[in-house]
């Protein structure tokens, strides 16, 4: 068998089946934004590799950190051991986190800094006196991963339904509706106080992507809406979880997209773009109250502790790309792409199948009634030389955030040529259209 052939009959991809399993591109080698294929042709990497690539492909600041620690020491245990890049990165996350949240516990993946961050809050609660407080307060059209618990807190009507028989029940508000830009009424709050008033006594925390829900809703919310949830919190004795894994590192303009809001969360949970998508690595980042209420309970131990924890060589590599945050002007980079991306799509408005066209930093979404067909996303793909992935009912952009002009006007001419496609067939009944 050819590399393609095994592939395409031995091994899963993503949300995908093996008995007709979507086509793949076999990718050979990626520098800056650009993913070179075995053929030689290039595609422009339009979603950031799952929108964590942000400073481009292979930098080389991040590779030379990594080639430099592996000479040391690329693995060893973190239970009983510490080592320089853990306690640098910490030190960096500190300083940029908002303020006080300065306890930090590293995690494999971002599903599992929410794992953890839950895990915490409910250990909060317990060590308060509050076993009952077991439960969380999440968001429809939410997104938190594909791990038992990340799933449990994501859309309870999204990617995940297959599993809800697994999946321990907590309680949901629904989406919120008034976008970023919009003005700000009231009872778009109103799902969340109804569901803390019957609730609350069993809620430990509320959990939300601030601002903007990626993976289930691509939605782009008030950040009102934030100041009511820990409003809520304070009132009522809950934490407040931010996860910032999709939105963090200037996605949605800001640093971070709760900031926005000029509220800060008692946990908050970091990834992707953490190590600019060298390595999987992530964090939860704690306030002293919970790490000091958890730390004088019992157990005092807090109960997690992955096998891959801190590890030395994605801790090199999120030092190097915490550097290049700090010393480029990535606030100006997502304004001049958020400004291409609104001129650009903002044509498709009014357009066969088009349903709504939105922007917000560097992401840039056409939510259509229903895809293209795969042949029509092929062809964009190749003709444009921009790869993309769509799901669901959205053809979308989440490029690098070093991507330069000519690159962004590519991308948006790949998008807009997408939605203007006709569209496909119906997924079929059961299937999730990613």
């Amino acid at each position: 068998m050819t590399p393609l052939e095994y592939d395409r009959a031995r091994i899963w991809h993503p949300y995908a089946s093996l008995k007709n399993p979507p086509p793949v591109f076999h990718a050979k080698a990626a520098s800056g934004v650009e993913i070179e294929l075995v053929d030689g042709s290039r595609l422009v990497d339009a979603v950031s590799s799952w929108w964590c690539v942000a400073h481009g492909h292979n930098h080389p600041a991040i590779v030379e950190a990594i080639r430099r620690q592996s000479e040391k020491m690329c693995h060893v245990m973190f239970g009983g051991f510490t080592h320089d890049p853990a306690v640098e990165l910490a030190e960096k996350l500190a300083a940029i986190a908002p303020h006080g949240l300065d306890r930090v516990f590293f995690a494999d993946s971002g599903s599992i800094s929410v794992e953890v961050a839950a895990k915490m809050a409910v250990q909060y609660q317990n060590a308060l006196g509050h076993p009952e407080r077991n439960r969380l307060l999440a968001l429809k059209g939410g997104y938190h991963g594909d791990t038992s618990l990340a799933m449990a807190l994501s859309d309870p009507d999204g990617m995940h339904t297959l599993f809800k028989g697994i999946m321990t029940k907590h309680f949901f508000a629904e989406k919120p509706s008034i976008p970023t830009w919009g003005e700000w009424n009231d009872a778009d709050a109103e799902s969340l106080r109804r569901v803390v008033d019957e609730h609350g006594g069993e809620i430990a925390a509320v959990i939300c992507e601030p601002v903007f829900q990626a993976a289930n809703a691509m939605n782009f919310y008030h950040p009102e809406y934030l100041r009511e949830m820990r409003r809520l919190c304070d009132e009522r004795g809950m934490l407040l979880i931010f996860d910032e894994i999709a939105a963090g590192f200037y996605r949605t303009g800001p640093l971070w997209a709760h900031s926005r809001a000029g509220i800060t969360p008692d946990i908050m949970t970091v990834g992707k773009a953490l190590t600019g998508g060298h390595m999987t690595l992530a964090a939860s980042l704690a306030s002293g109250k919970v790490a000091d209420t958890i730390s004088g309970g019992r157990p005092s131990a807090f109960m997690h502790g992955p096998t891959y924890m801190a590890n030395p060589l994605a801790c090199a590599a999120a030092c190097a790309s915490l550097g290049l945050f700090a010393n480029g002007d990535y606030s100006a980079n997502v304004t001049r792409i958020e400004s291409q991306f609104r001129e650009g799509l903002g044509a498709l408005r009014g357009r066969p199948n088009v349903r709504d066209v939105r922007v917000l930093g560097a992401a840039g979404v056409v939510e259509v009634e229903r895809l293209p067909a795969q042949s029509d996303i092929s062809r964009v793909i190749r003709e444009h030389g921009v790869w993309l992935r769509p799901f669901s009912n959205f053809i979308y952009s989440i490029p690098p955030l070093v991507a330069d002009e000519a690159t962004v006007d590519r991308i948006v001419g790949a998008l807009v040529d997408l939605a203007s496609a006709p569209p496909g067939p119906p997924p079929e009944d059961g299937d999730f259209h990613e």
